[in-house]
């Protein structure tokens, strides 16, 4: 299960206005491995490679699975469920089944709190 981050947004007409929402503590991101959030309705994976924080959509676009879950090799992750691989810091395909990338977003710190873009 997912720890879900409560935000605020602003709607702005039908169009959501990007903010960055606090989604974890850099402390709970294990060195060169990945956890799973949830925030406003979106599974994203942190994944903590040589102590830079990247956020890519959690779920693989070829039949989501939790990247979250996955094995980190070099630059790559590899989806648990149907071992596809994408870069961690561009969110691209590199090895099939999938065919679609996986969506990128930004991150910055405040103190030990992780904030993504949404």
């Amino acid at each position: 299960m997912f720890p879900t981050c409560q935000a605020s947004s602003t709607l702005y007409g039908t169009k959501h206005m990007p903010g960055f929402v606090e989604v974890a503590k850099k402390s709970q991101i294990p060195a060169n491995g990945a956890i799973g959030v949830e925030v406003q309705g979106k599974r994203l994976a942190l994944v903590n490679l040589n102590g830079e924080i990247y956020a890519i959509d959690d779920d693989c676009p070829h039949e989501g699975g939790p990247l979250s879950e996955g094995t980190i090799s070099g630059e790559e992750i590899e989806c648990p469920w149907h071992s596809s691989h994408f870069n961690i810091k561009t969110g691209r395909v590199t090895m099939d089944p999938a065919t679609e990338d996986v969506a990128t977003h930004r991150v910055r710190f405040v103190g030990d709190a992780v904030e993504v873009e949404i």
